[in-house]
């Protein structure tokens, strides 16, 4: 068995992009600063894939590998120091994306890819149970279907098209990034 890297991700590296953000104009309607967003989005989905991927391969235990998935977590979701108010506000986008890929995550390490329905049900199931206020319920739905995406099924990002924009919407988002990750756990250069 190979030793695992100890670190999958850094507050450093978390913080370097959120300096990077910060600095420039960000402008969610501008090509440029939309890549920056989703980088810094797809940059921790790869962390979370990479972790994920170290249990599957027996590199981690399940204790460890939630440890880990908690520390990135934690780094990932803590409230962040910016003064710009538009910014501010699209990182929290990205922090809520990224809510349901560390719950789905957590859920995979602990019971496995969930087998009572496809992807697009449980995404169906998370709008429906949002459309009725059940916010955990809705969580839990969308962290299904994303166990599923670690089990190597995909998203079909249109069927957020068919539900109203809210929280799984951005949790479809989180998902998306994820399976790109999956499928490509290459590290996103901070300095794209």
């Amino acid at each position: 068995m190979s030793n695992p890297p100890t670190e999958f991700y850094s507050a450093e590296r978390w913080q370097n992009w959120i300096d990077r953000l910060d600095d420039e104009e960000i402008d969610p309607e501008d090509e440029s600063s939309a890549r920056l967003l989703l980088n810094l989005q797809d940059d921790t989905a790869i962390a979370v894939a990479k972790i994920v991927a170290a249990y599957d391969d027996g590199e981690l235990d399940e204790e460890t590998t939630l440890e880990k998935l908690g520390e990135v977590r934690e780094i990932v979701l803590s409230e962040v120091d910016i003064d710009d108010e538009e910014t501010l506000m699209l990182v929290d986008g990205v922090q809520t994306s990224l809510v349901c890929v560390f719950y789905a995550a957590e859920e995979y390490v602990a019971g496995g890819p969930a087998d009572d329905a496809s992807v697009d049900e449980y995404i169906r199931a998370a709008a429906d149970a949002e459309a009725e206020e059940e916010l955990d319920a809705a969580l839990g739905y969308a962290a299904q279907a994303g166990t599923l995406v670690f089990d190597d099924e995909d998203v079909d990002i249109s069927v957020a098209e068919d539900i109203e924009y809210g929280l799984v919407t951005e949790w479809v988002n989180g998902l998306d990034s994820l399976q790109s990750a999956m499928s490509d756990p290459e590290v996103v250069e901070e300095d794209e």
